[in-house]
């Protein structure tokens, strides 16, 4: 498996987000100053419930920007163990540390892209081929490590 065309597609994930994410508090905006009303206070209920809208939005676009800042730091090299940037297989599934986007397809394989931070790498950090590992009371094996 080529790790370095996994994290290009990762990376274009969360690139793609970030782009939405600007676009969508750019029209938010756009839309908050747009909106004018004689009647008091719901004229104010609305300006607040778009700039509430707004902060939501502005919280998702900096989570991504620092979903993106931190995948620039993973490297394509192998590893012998699980860590951030390991593609490792499991007998339940496919599993690439990096950003958390979601499944992807690549090579005709579903691989689900997860953070360090996830309870299902943080039980099987610093293992190797062949190790065991539970999560939720579930056993699972390691078989490869890229």
């Amino acid at each position: 498996m080529d790790k370095l065309k996994i994290l290009d597609v990762v990376k274009t994930k969360v690139t793609d987000k970030i782009r939405k994410l600007e676009n969508l508090i750019e029209e938010t905006r756009a839309s908050n100053n747009d909106t004018k009303s004689s009647m008091g206070d719901k004229y104010e209920t609305g300006r607040e419930m778009l700039q509430q809208e707004i902060n939501n939005l502005q919280r998702q676009l900096n989570e991504s920007l620092q979903q993106q800042s931190w995948i620039q730091k993973i490297s394509g090299e192998p590893s012998s163990k699980v860590q951030t940037g390991a593609l490792v297989k499991t007998d339940k599934g496919l599993f690439y540390i990096s950003a958390s986007v979601g499944e992807i397809i690549f090579e005709n394989q579903k691989i689900m892209t997860v953070s360090a931070e996830s309870p299902l790498v943080k039980a099987m950090t610093g293992l190797t081929r062949g190790q065991n590992f539970f999560v939720n009371t579930v056993s699972q094996a390691v078989e490869e490590i890229w």
